[in-house]
């Protein structure tokens, strides 16, 4: 079960040299909701704020956000349940305007990274195209440059780079097998 792109910090030393995530996680580091799980599936809970929901809700679903600045968000890709609050279900797939592509794996058309807007089949076809991918490089810069928002766009609220990474690979081999 995969917690994120980045260390987890309290129990990890710091790597000496840079990594592709470090970057990236340093602005949105991964959190952990609580001791809250998922009412449904009891995945354990991974802290996103306020302004994620706002930004990814359909919009008539916005004036039911508690008056709360944090929430929870269930990483299963089983289960239907986007955000809740411990004991409580708020919101489901149905109600994001986007495709939780965590929650979507079959879908090569649902983001995995939010931002710059990567999906598995751009990136298949990059690597079907050039024989590699640039994607995690092109995403660093950008990230460097300061033109990430993971809290707003990502409906984990988070950097990305570790679901990118994972998918470049899978995609890489998935091609290699092809061939």
């Amino acid at each position: 079960m995969s917690r994120g792109c980045c260390p987890d910090y309290e129990t990890s030393p710091k790597a000496p040299q840079e990594t592709v995530t470090e970057v990236c996680c340093e602005l949105h580091p991964p959190q952990k909701c609580g001791p809250a799980k998922c009412p449904e599936c009891g995945e354990l809970g991974k802290t996103v704020q306020r302004i994620t929901l706002g930004a990814l809700l359909r919009p008539e679903k916005r004036p039911e956000i508690p008056k709360q600045k944090e929430f929870c968000f269930c990483r299963s890709a089983t289960c239907a349940i986007v955000y809740f609050a411990p004991d409580r279900v708020l919101f489901r797939k149905d109600d994001l305007s986007v495709a939780v592509g965590l929650k979507e794996p079959q879908d090569p058309a649902a983001p995995v990274c939010y931002c710059f807007g990567w999906t598995p089949e751009k990136i298949q076809a990059e690597i079907r195209n050039t024989g590699k991918s640039t994607v995690t490089d092109q995403i660093k810069a950008q990230v460097k440059a300061g033109n990430c928002y993971c809290e707003v766009t990502n409906p984990q609220g988070t950097c990305c780079l570790g679901d990118v990474s994972k998918a470049v690979k899978e995609i890489k081999e998935k091609v290699r097998l092809e061939i």
